[in-house]
């Protein structure tokens, strides 16, 4: 296990006053994670044409997508590790760095090779988020810890949501290289901004870092998840899908095997086979799938032609900015979520915003025949996102040591991914079988689109029922102390919030 060594002896932890207010480093650090999981959803209005502006086939093309997912999938259990050993904010520099570099890369690129080099760089700054969650558990003033958490941990969902909005109107509206300059700007901002205003952690997890933890977890989620996203391209049948997912499995069983056995692990996974961080982590990945569900089908749904019968005809740009709504709301529930999870606790806040997913797609069932109605479901379901991402960090520090918080985080962030990257696949499976052609060309049928989103209310339904096994009834966002977190349902009954964690740890 790791050693959970508390950090240096002070009168106290440093306050935001060291750096800027508590309202300036909430919005820095939101505004960077924003940035970087816009490159969730950065390409997506461009998918149809890459083959051609890449001069390429539409299989190569799909990479662009695919380096994205699996840079991220590795890169957040590991720089959350390197986070809470070196410093989290030393460390998210180094993520936006990763991100700059892999934008100015896709600004300059005019073929497939340079320009999945530049996205896979570009996924490596999603590690950004679980290591500014573990920042603001650190830093922040007790009374604006959830708050903070719950805003910081919507952003994953903030910036996919509004990234299909921002890459259509530039795709649009001017060269499409536009968009990869813009978004090496932006995170060139988030990096001046944060090294301005944002203090450094001081909490510290020593010991050496676990590089064959790293390699392993990586070889295996690489294995995985390159199953899931090219297995509709080269048959879910195929030797080389059905090698991979193998390979996964196995080479996952061996990691989880060393990691249990070494004295410094990438992941404790003794810490994560708690009841209340397993559940947490497993709605994760259900939920995960019910949110990327949306991006998949609704797009789709506006841009088809109003002759298909069920089509919405509208432009990119447009159907776009009927999307933009649902990236609004998100940020008008996350703080909403901190207020129920303040009262009623976590666990409800999670099981609320399932449900009110599945409401969503429930609706999406019967209210398909308008822009409008397009616009109020997918605002329903992207609101309870928001509130159910809100609530995990809670649920995951209030059982965690306070050394291991952006690891904890990271390991969570990452069952999203893979959440995400499952829906990919199966949606994608489902829409390709359901199909009707229209123009000589098929396209996905009015029974694929309701199936779909049949499949991610039972997602988001399922994530209710795994949240109802998270132990204690009223989390009320505490956190045990830092090397005694307690099991059961006393969790979470330690003291009044994270930030106290880390008040009484320093102390």
């Amino acid at each position: 296990m790791p050693s959970s060594t508390a950090p240096p002896p002070a009168t106290a932890p440093p306050t935001p006053g060291a750096k800027g207010s508590a309202n300036v480093i909430v919005v820095i650090l939101a505004f960077s994670g924003i940035v970087t999981a816009l490159m969730q959803t950065l390409v997506i209005p461009l998918l149809v044409q890459l083959p051609v502006l890449l001069d390429t086939t539409a299989a190569n093309a799909s990479w662009v997508v695919t380096a994205t997912l699996l840079a991220a999938a590795v890169a957040m259990p590991t720089t959350s590790r390197l986070g809470d050993m070196f410093g989290k904010r030393r460390i998210i520099f180094v993520n936006l760095g990763l991100l700059i570099a892999g934008s100015l890369v896709c600004a300059l690129s005019d073929s497939v090779l340079p320009m999945i080099a530049g996205r896979a760089l570009q996924g490596f700054g999603m590690g950004l988020i679980p290591l500014g969650i573990g920042v603001m558990r650190d830093v922040m003033p007790p009374e604006r810890v959830a708050s903070s958490m719950a805003l910081m941990s919507a952003s994953l969902g903030i910036g996919g949501a509004l990234g299909l909005p921002a890459a259509a109107l530039v795709a649009q509206n001017f060269d499409w290289h536009v968009l990869f300059h813009a978004s090496a700007a932006l995170a060139a901002l988030a990096l001046v901004l944060i090294a301005r205003y944002v203090p450094e952690s001081p909490v510290r997890s020593p010991g050496r870092f676990d590089f064959a933890g790293s390699i392993g977890i990586g070889i295996g989620l690489v294995c995985l998840l390159l199953a899931l996203s090219k297995g509709a391209d080269w048959g879910w049948s195929s030797g080389s899908t059905l090698g991979l997912f193998a390979a996964g499995v196995l080479v996952l069983l061996a990691w989880g095997w060393y990691e249990l056995r070494t004295p410094d692990p990438l992941v404790d996974l003794r810490t994560t086979a708690k009841p209340q961080v397993l559940f947490t982590n497993l709605a994760a990945l259900v939920i995960g799938f019910a949110m990327y569900s949306m991006s998949l089908i609704a797009p789709q749904l506006l841009q088809l032609p109003r002759e298909t019968g069920y089509g919405l005809g509208q432009t990119m740009l447009a159907a776009g900015l009927a999307m933009a709504p649902g990236g609004l709301m998100m940020m008008l529930f996350s703080p909403l979520s901190a207020v129920i999870t303040k009262s009623r606790g976590p666990k409800t806040s999670l099981i609320l915003g399932s449900v009110v997913i599945a409401a969503g797609y429930a609706l999406g069932l019967v209210m398909m025949d308008e822009v409008w109605q397009v616009i109020v479901f997918s605002c329903v379901v992207t609101s309870g996102i928001a509130i159910a991402y809100a609530a995990m960090p809670t649920l995951i520090m209030s059982a965690v040591p306070v050394s291991e918080t952006a690891s904890a985080n990271g390991l969570n962030s990452l069952m999203r991914s893979i959440g995400t990257s499952t829906a990919g696949a199966a949606i994608g499976v489902v829409l390709a079988n359901s199909t009707l052609t229209f123009g000589g060309v098929e396209v996905p049928s009015l029974t694929g689109f309701r199936t779909g989103f049949a499949i991610a209310c039972g997602a988001a339904l399922l994530a209710a029922l795994i949240a109802a096994f998270i132990p204690g009834a009223r989390l009320r966002g505490a956190a045990p102390e830092a090397d005694a977190a307690p099991d059961g349902d006393e969790e979470g009954e330690a003291g009044e919030d994270l930030a106290g964690t880390a008040t009484r740890t320093a102390g």
